[in-house]
């Protein structure tokens, strides 16, 4: 830990919109302190303050305004040096090569990015959850290759997060079966400067690269059950549920809608259901509400935060059995505070270099 008693922490990707959300949510954490930032080459040995478009509504801390951009792709082993974790936003492609090369200098990388997902040794996590799914990364330091303290764990797919914080109570008590939603994906959710305007007033679109194929796999991954093998190696074996699933972006700044059609094993009752989302601890960040016109973004998106969740209008399927409405913030449970979130659980389950 370093001289303030707080683990030293790096943001990669920090100019971005989700590395912007790290470094406010960050600001004044108990247990981690960011030291170091990240970015590309261009913005690399420049003042943060002066690089950085912030566009938060808080102001940029203090502290990170004199923070000096590091180059993510050349500056690997340098940050390994003085950082225990990192917190990545990296764009995909970046990721896919960079992550790997944080892991292997010691680093705990903590990724908001698609890149390392559905690896196999590689925990998908909703801290709420699946906490338990962590204890892959002893699979990844053990493996060919892997570091004693490094690893990457993976923050799921903004919309996956906001379906499965639901799901989940619902498949621990009936098993969920199958799925069918549509996502109203915000524009916040194509970064900065995101989509065009000309091509989204007045408008929606029926495209989001990549995140039907991600809606399919991810929630299948995060609600599976953790397995050892013979060899005591720990590995996931997936749900066994589908999911169909639409992807519009809408004009909205911030939060994700999704209308869901579900299917459950023994055909439970909507006052059944309801139960099981009210029983949920006070703690939960799942609420659900009675009005018929909620959750809507405006209202709805800051619940707890930006880390809760809003459920309502659960009522009868024809086709499915049951269907209801699912709200959640992009920016904070759908990225930068899920993968926080994760980084405080693998914390306290004593997985994280300190």
């Amino acid at each position: 830990m370093n001289g303030e008693g707080k683990i030293p922490v790096a943001v990669l990707g920090a100019t971005g919109l989700v590395g912007q959300h790290f470094v406010a949510l960050l600001d004044g954490h108990p247990s981690f302190a960011v030291t170091r930032v990240a970015a590309s080459a261009r913005s690399a040995g420049q003042r943060y303050a002066d690089v950085c478009r912030w566009s938060l509504p808080t102001e940029m801390p203090s502290w990170a305004r004199d923070l000096v951009v590091e180059d993510a792709s050349a500056a690997a082993s340098e940050v390994a040096a003085s950082v225990r974790v990192a917190f990545s936003s990296l764009d995909t492609r970046s990721a896919e090569s960079l992550e790997p090369r944080y892991a292997s200098e010691g680093v705990f990388v903590v990724s908001n990015a698609s890149a390392h997902r559905m690896a196999a040794d590689v925990p998908l996590v909703v801290a709420e959850v699946n906490a338990d799914h962590l204890d892959l990364v002893r699979a990844q330091r053990h493996g060919e290759g892997g570091s004693s303290k490094g690893a990457i764990v993976c923050h799921p797919n903004c919309s996956a997060t906001g379906l499965v914080l639901p799901l989940a109570p619902l498949h621990r008590t009936f098993g969920v079966q199958s799925v069918s939603l549509t996502t109203l994906q915000a524009t916040s959710g194509a970064g900065y400067p995101g989509v065009a305007s000309l091509d989204l007033l007045d408008n929606v679109v029926p495209f989001i690269q990549d995140e039907e194929e991600k809606l399919a796999q991810e929630p299948g991954k995060i609600l599976g059950q953790l397995r050892s093998s013979s060899a005591g190696e720990p590995s996931v074996a997936p749900a066994d549920l589908r999911i169909s699933a639409q992807c519009f972006r809408v004009p909205v700044t911030v939060g994700h809608t999704l209308s869901v059609s579900v299917k459950l094993q023994g055909e439970p009752s909507s006052d059944e259901i309801r139960a099981v989302w009210m029983a949920e601890p006070a703690s939960s960040s799942i609420r659900y509400l009675d009005e018929l016109d909620r959750p809507q973004p405006r209202l709805d998106r800051d619940f707890q935060g930006g880390m809760g969740v809003s459920v309502g209008r659960l009522r009868d399927c024809p086709v499915l059995g049951h269907r209801f409405v699912v709200l959640s913030h992009n920016m904070v449970r759908g990225a930068a505070g899920g993968a926080l979130s994760t980084a405080e659980a693998a914390l306290r389950r004593g997985l994280m270099p300190v």
